[in-house]
């Protein structure tokens, strides 16, 4: 399918016959959006590299930044990859769930090479959304799914925030409302020393993983924004077309602002609550950014899931 075809993105309902219909188009090669339960993913069968590739066209996403493969459980994840022991252990402690584990790639995984972007290891995660495991189980396939928006975007929550940068260039929303944590997982992987390092903070708390762990988890060194090795590690990612400053108290006259821990028209948690804060991150970076004003955003403790809130707000205030 074209991304510049003229008809309009399909929108389906989250009954059996939306299923079949999402299952369908994907064993066609087509493009879907499915709800997990961080954010709408944009998925293609992960083992044919042209329905991968237009996973890239549709997005406008660089082909060096990988994606996560979605599979439905943890034995689906060892034909794909070699699972380190610590590994094993978070993938029964958080699968399903907001976890994506970075892991060897096995030689027959029969994962297209687009998915890795010629990188050795593979992003794996088991969501759990109960849409998303009804689609990996009608379509038989393993789904590789970045969030469905155009690349360096805010990320959608909704699947009207899909069709607000995708329809027309992929197939189908499979419509599951709102996702309920609201901020992409938490990627895990491993260094030279099969040390267990935190890649990309998420929607799982850094705390809960260093319980399971029963030690500290380290995070690694980002990189270079312009090489990453897992998904989500681009400097300049989650924008608003609008200016974005953070750690604001007092905001400028001219600047709309979206709180915290205080009542506001855009607050995204009025009690300060750091998982309401999560959850509507992105729907707030989206209604700040349609009144076209900069944006200020005050400040968010760097704890359990506020460090994954400021992440996603460093990238998307970083220049681009």
């Amino acid at each position: 399918m074209s991304p510049n075809r003229e008809s309009q993105t399909e929108l389906l309902r989250d009954d059996a016959a939306g299923i079949t219909r999402a299952a369908a188009l994907l064993q066609a090669g087509e493009l879907v959006a499915i709800p997990t339960e961080t954010v709408y993913g944009l998925a293609a069968d992960a083992r044919n590299g042209a329905a991968v590739a237009r996973i890239y066209a549709a997005k406008g996403r660089p082909q060096f930044n990988p994606l996560i493969v979605h599979v439905p459980d943890v034995e689906a994840a060892r034909r794909i990859a070699v699972l380190p022991p610590d590994a094993e252990a978070l993938a029964d402690a958080f699968w399903p769930g907001p976890l994506t584990l970075l892991a060897p790639l096995r030689e027959d995984s029969g994962i297209a090479g687009l998915v890795t972007a010629g990188l050795p290891s593979v992003a794996l995660r088991v969501p759990g959304h109960p849409l998303a495991q009804a689609v990996l189980a009608a379509s038989g396939a393993p789904l590789a799914a970045p969030s469905a928006n155009l690349s360096g975007r805010v990320s959608p929550t909704t699947a009207a925030h899909v069709l607000d940068g995708l329809d027309g260039r992929i197939a189908a929303v499979l419509d599951g409302g709102s996702c309920p944590v609201g901020l992409e997982s938490t990627i895990i992987g491993w260094d030279t020393t099969g040390e267990a390092v935190l890649l990309r903070p998420g929607g799982l708390p850094r705390i809960a993983i260093d319980a399971a762990l029963g030690r500290p988890l380290r995070r690694a060194d980002p990189g270079t924004g312009d090489k990453p090795t897992a998904p989500g590690q681009l400097t300049s990612h989650y924008a608003t077309a609008a200016a974005l400053r953070l750690d604001v108290i007092d905001p400028e006259e001219n600047e709309t602002y979206i709180a915290f821990g205080a009542p506001g028209p855009l607050t995204l948690s009025a009690t300060g609550d750091l998982p309401e804060a999560a959850a509507a991150l992105f729907d707030r970076l989206r209604e700040a950014d349609r009144l076209g004003r900069p944006i200020a955003v005050a400040p968010i403790p760097d704890k359990g899931l506020g460090e994954a809130i400021n992440d996603r707000l460093r990238r998307a205030a970083a220049p681009r």
